[in-house]
This record gives structure tokens, sequence and C-alpha cells, in this order.
């Protein structure tokens, strides 16, 4: 028999054998259970799904057990209709930067004219170098009106308003794309849709919602939108357009701002989201601590989370 030891679950003190993770110490006490999911599959430590008996209290008799029960709750599972495809191939575009406006305090829209369409889907990030800058993870969007040109590549950049390197940008410098990179990209299927965006964030949830529109209009969508300063929620004519094609459910918050109009909450974005569901597919976009945080809150009830953290 294997070294013992105890750990501390929850506030609850358990006997585990050396080398057993928290969520195997707490699956082995049934202090969780696993999680019947749309396609069969069990994930553990997420609940209880309806209509499930509940949690066991007698130990596995052996580790292996734990380890597959344990197996398909890993990173990359695919649901139904959230099965996984091979990300597609990783290209090099280049072009020059066509137009430059800003959209609020701190947030810039940059367009970048490529010499051949760029690759990837909503939600997928570019690694983009514009001449004379650092080399920034970005995601290609759409201007906020919803338009955009099949060569064109357009990102909602995050400023300093005191003064950013941005700042000089110019017309016609040079930019270079390689991408796509990351797996926070839109998949058609499964639940109801929850994008969680903060800053310019929203670029990535906004290139994911509006195809999700357009591909499954039928699909429910929820949408929390947050800025630190309620003054950098630039993203009205893109929300205007979601609830025109029947989103309903759209909440903005600010961190602060003495300009704060009436239909925007206070406080952090994790505040505000919707009550998640075991089936939401879940979208977050934004600085880590609000990624972090919005993938804390979907694990706990079981939902599939997919992050998009912004330089």
């Amino acid at each position: 028999m294997g070294a013992r030891c105890s750990l501390v679950v929850n506030g609850r003190s358990v006997r585990v054998s050396t080398g057993d993770t928290p969520l195997e110490a707490a699956l082995a006490e049934g202090m969780i259970a696993p999680l019947q999911v749309q396609s069969g599959n069990l994930l553990a430590g997420q609940g209880i799904a309806q209509g499930s008996a509940a949690p066991s209290g007698r130990r596995p008799p052996a580790r292996r057990a734990r380890a597959e029960a344990l197996r398909p709750a890993l990173p990359g599972a695919p649901i139904q209709g959230q099965e996984e495809v091979p990300p597609p191939p990783v290209a090099v575009r280049k072009g020059t930067v066509t137009e430059i406006r800003r959209l609020s305090p701190g947030i810039l829209e940059i367009v970048a004219t490529l010499t051949r369409r760029p690759t990837g889907e909503p939600g997928h990030q570019a690694l983009v170098t514009f001449a004379g800058l650092p080399t920034r993870t970005l995601s290609p969007t759409l201007r906020v009106d919803g338009t955009t040109e099949i060569n064109d590549a357009v990102f909602h950049v995050a400023r300093d308003p005191e003064g950013d390197p941005l700042d000089g940008l110019r017309l016609d410098q040079p930019v270079r794309l390689k991408g796509p990179v990351g797996r926070g990209q839109y998949r058609p299927g499964g639940g109801r849709l929850v994008l969680v965006a903060a800053g310019a964030g929203f670029g990535a949830i906004w290139a994911i919602a509006r195809a999700a529109r357009y591909v499954e209009p039928a699909r429910e969508m929820a949408l929390a939108v947050g800025a630190r300063d309620a003054l950098d929620l630039y993203m009205r004519e893109s929300l205007d357009w979601l609830r025109r094609t029947g989103v309903g459910r759209i909440v903005l918050c600010a961190d602060r701002g003495r300009q704060r109009p009436p239909d925007v909450r206070s406080g952090p974005l994790s505040a505000h989201l919707p009550s998640l569901r075991a089936t939401d597919v879940v979208h977050v976009a934004g600085d880590v601590s609000t990624v972090g945080a919005v993938q804390v809150l979907a694990a706990s009830v079981g939902a599939r989370c997919y992050p998009i953290v912004i330089d």
C-alpha cells in the first residue's frame, strides 16, 4: 500500500494516497460526482446532473478506476455539437495600415489591408506586428458597424490614454500577421451561448456574436460587456445590431466612471454574468484576471469555457 497523507478539500479532511490530485481525492471520497453531459461522456467534479443519483461515499477500489473517471474531463474533450476540428494551418499575411480610428479614450480601431485574405475563424487570434512596434496577440474582428472587406484585418486595440506607442502608428505602415493561434474560436452547436468581453476583448466577442447570429439565429445568446471606465464602452452600435437580431440579454458594466450612463452597472464584470448552466458554452475575452474569474465560474457548474486572453 502506498504512503498516505491528509488533505483538506472544501474544509473537510480526507485521507489520500500520495500523488493523488485534489480532484481525485474529492471524487474518491464522494464529495463530488461525475456529471453526465449531452454526449454521454462523464465530466468529473462538476456537480450532479438532474435526475442522477447522489454521490456514493464508498471509496473506489483502485486508483486506476479514479483516473479513468477523470479522463474525459481533460481539456478538449468534445461535447455534442462542439466536436473539435483540427486547427487550420498557420499562415503569414502581410499588408499595410489603411485606417486608424479612436473609438474611445482607451480603444483604437485599426484596419490593415492585406495582400491575401486572413485565415482563421471568429475568435481566433493572430500574432500581429506593426513595423517598429512589439508583436501583439490580437483577434481579427469587424468594424463596430459590422462591416469589413475580404482582405481586411480589423483590430480593436487597447491603448494607454496618457500616451501609448500606438499613437505613433501611421497609415501605410507595414503590418505582418501570423496565425491563427489560440482555441477560443466560435464552434456552432451546443447549448446557450454566453459571451463575456472586457475592454478590447469585445473585438473577439463581436466577431463570434455576429457569426453566430447568421449561422444559428435561433440559438439563445447572452452577453456581458465591461470596461474599467464607462467611457470605454465603445460598442453600442454593435450591441444595437445584436438587439435587433433578437439578443435580449445584454449587460453593460464598468468599474468606475463619473459619467456612467443609467444602463451601465457598477462593479466587476464577473459580478454581472447571467446564472450559468452546465449546458452553456462560454466564450470570454479580456485581461488575464477577468478571463480567469469567468473560467472558475464556468467550471463550478460544468459549463464549457473558451478563453481568449488579450494583451
